[in-house]
């Protein structure tokens, strides 16, 4: 059986791991936005903060998603809750080191404007520096979405949805029929998933940021 016949086969389940795959990864990105934008907010004015907060999230990324994996389980089983909580740590580096540049590079005088008109600090902040520094948001999500794809395969190990099932099935009976079938399929669906969701977010960026902004 080609390649081929056995995505054609299989369509259904593959069709639901895809879906899977990408589900989980868009909503542990949109989680981990939530809380590294909190997070960059908090710190951004503080060049200790900001220190602290990126190097604690890089240190994440040091740690190998098995470890990272095998460190969860026994806490918090296998399944759904070790694959979102592996996901959002990881996710959290590049949004809240984009937050933190994006703020900090808001134009000082523009912040002393919008207050002169009488907006208070909680409304310069949403109003105007958060609008400013989200095509660097916007980007850092877009580097955690594409990071997740790639490690949400590996979350397999910890029973996770996506097509890693598919992926560890082909690598683990290697040798068998269709295991390099499963291997290739499991692959080339998160490759071509990750594509599109790239795709989703220069779309996302026409829509959302102006061209002054983006230019």
């Amino acid at each position: 059986m080609n390649l081929f016949e056995y995505i054609s086969d299989r369509w259904d389940r593959l069709a639901l791991q895809g879906l899977l795959h990408v589900s989980a990864v868009v909503q542990c990105t949109i989680i981990a936005a939530v809380l590294g934008v909190v997070i960059g907010v908090a710190v951004y004015r503080s060049p200790i903060g900001s220190a602290v907060a990126t190097a604690l999230a890089s240190t994440i990324l040091t740690v190998p998603s098995f470890a990272l994996l095998g460190l969860l389980i026994p806490v918090f089983g296998l399944g759904a809750n070790t694959t979102v909580i592996a996901l959002v740590l990881y996710a959290l580096l590049p949004i809240v080191r984009n937050t933190i540049v994006g703020l900090g590079g808001v134009d000082p005088a523009v912040s002393d404007a919008a207050r002169g008109i009488g907006m208070s600090r909680f409304g310069v902040l949403t109003r105007v520096e958060l609008r400013l520094a989200w095509p660097a948001i916007l980007a850092g999500m877009r580097v955690a979405t594409q990071m997740l794809m790639g490690i949400a395969v590996i979350a397999a190990y910890a029973k996770g949805p996506g097509l890693g099932a598919e992926v560890f099935s082909g690598l683990t009976n290697a040798g068998s029929t269709n295991s390099l079938n499963q291997a290739l399929t499991g692959t080339l669906g998160v490759v071509v998933l990750a594509l599109v969701l790239d795709a989703v977010y220069v779309l996302i960026n026409r829509l959302t940021v102006s061209r002054g902004v983006r230019g």
